[in-house]
């Protein structure tokens, strides 16, 4: 009973915060702490600061996997996934119900307009994530040349691969050459021992394999939903940095099954709901599967949080010790570079290429990028005045 009882707390707990979470994943993470630390008291200020640390090198969604970890730490396996569900249930629903709608034809007059609008916030938003990590990720001269490497080779070549290629071959370079990428001096160095969680790195690497055999041998007409699957958990694998690197990634993954101005369309929207971004795999499950959109929405949505959850359960506890070996810290410093020339080459192309389509369109990128980072205007403020730019075109 009482375990019952703390898995309902801690959902509670999530699904309240999940309702008024907007801002993203830094303003989650202040949420987090205002709320499980300093008033709840559910774990220390250091206990807290190491969850952080794991989720900022670990794939997938940054501020869910802290989420996650929080109710793992409060409640075990069960509270993590009452932690998951409830921080998570507000955004799904506002998602599911947007494709919902835009699958409604009674959609068709106005939207593309929305969508034009909304477009051109998503060029903003995209910018301001490429400034805030190369500035945290591209401090020397070898993380530079590792951006621009990656960015100019996936402007220049589109395949699903390489994306893949680029971060494993980076991984290496770091792994190798880490004196060149992390001070060792600043590496703190652990000698306690952890239980390792095997099961769940199994599971991770066992399904991540079966992704991409799926991806070889099943298209989306001949195994629509292992295909889904197989997409969004592959993206989720890979997915270092937070919720805008999903971006570029399911681009690549679903871009022959759905037209880039609706892919677009649910990123920007994505960043005006509560919760997390990765809600955005709602939106797209349920346009890519709409003989069951809802099926379709809750594949996807697991499929794209479950690597990240899998990593966090399997490293949470042992994380301190392995990022003190400088290899392994190198490593991720190189992929960190990487990542950002990811995002880099997303927003060059979908982002830019489809967004901006005239001089005005350009002038307001100005207007909101000035409102956005430097003003700090609340994102709900710039959506409406985003979609009043779009309808304002009708």
């Amino acid at each position: 009973m009482n375990l019952l009882r703390d898995t309902l707390s801690i959902f509670w707990r999530f699904l309240a915060l999940g309702c008024i979470s907007f801002g993203g994943p830094a303003a989650h993470i202040g949420y987090f702490q205002k709320t499980f630390v300093e008033r709840l008291l559910w774990l220390s200020q250091d206990d807290y600061g190491k969850l952080v640390a794991v989720s900022q090198f670990l794939p997938g969604p940054g501020s869910s996997q802290v989420g996650f970890a929080i109710g793992l730490h409060r409640g075990g396996l069960a509270g993590g996934m009452a932690a998951f569900l409830g921080f998570t249930l507000p955004s799904f629903c506002l998602m599911y119900g947007l494709a919902h709608y835009m699958q409604s034809p009674t959609s068709a007059g106005w939207m593309p307009s929305v969508i034009q609008g909304l477009l051109l916030l998503a060029v903003v938003v995209v910018a301001d994530a490429v400034l805030t990590m190369a500035k945290q990720f591209c401090q020397s001269w070898y993380t530079r040349c590792i951006t621009l490497t990656s960015a100019l080779l996936l402007i220049s070549f589109s395949t699903i691969y390489l994306q893949f290629i680029l971060l494993f071959t980076a991984g290496l370079i770091g792994f190798f050459g880490h004196q060149y990428f992390v001070n060792s001096t600043q590496v703190s160095h652990q000698t306690r021992s952890y239980h390792k969680t095997w099961l769940a790195l199994f599971i991770f690497a066992l399904l991540f394999i079966a992704s991409i055999f799926i991806q070889a041998n099943y298209g989306a007409t001949n195994g629509p939903i292992l295909s889904l699957a197989a997409n969004f958990y592959q993206s989720g694998s890979l997915v270092f940095g937070g919720g805008h690197v999903v971006l570029p990634l399911l681009q690549q993954n679903i871009e022959a099954s759905l037209n880039t101005e609706q892919f677009l369309f649910g990123y920007a929207a994505a960043q005006g709901v509560p919760g997390p971004m990765f809600t955005l795999a709602t939106y797209l499950g349920a346009q890519l599967l709409p003989t069951s959109p809802l099926f379709g929405a809750i594949i996807a949505t697991f499929s794209l949080f479950l690597p990240g959850l899998l990593l966090m359960y399997a490293l949470h506890q042992q994380w301190a010790m392995l990022s003190a070996r400088v290899s392994i810290a190198g490593a991720m410093a190189a992929i960190n570079a990487a990542v950002v020339g990811l995002l880099l080459s997303a927003w060059v192309n979908p982002v830019v290429s489809h967004g901006i389509n005239q001089l005005s369109d350009v002038l307001m990128v100005i207007i909101l990028f000035a409102g956005y980072r430097l003003l700090k205007l609340p994102i709900v403020l710039l959506i409406l005045l985003s979609i009043s730019y779009g309808l304002a075109w009708l």
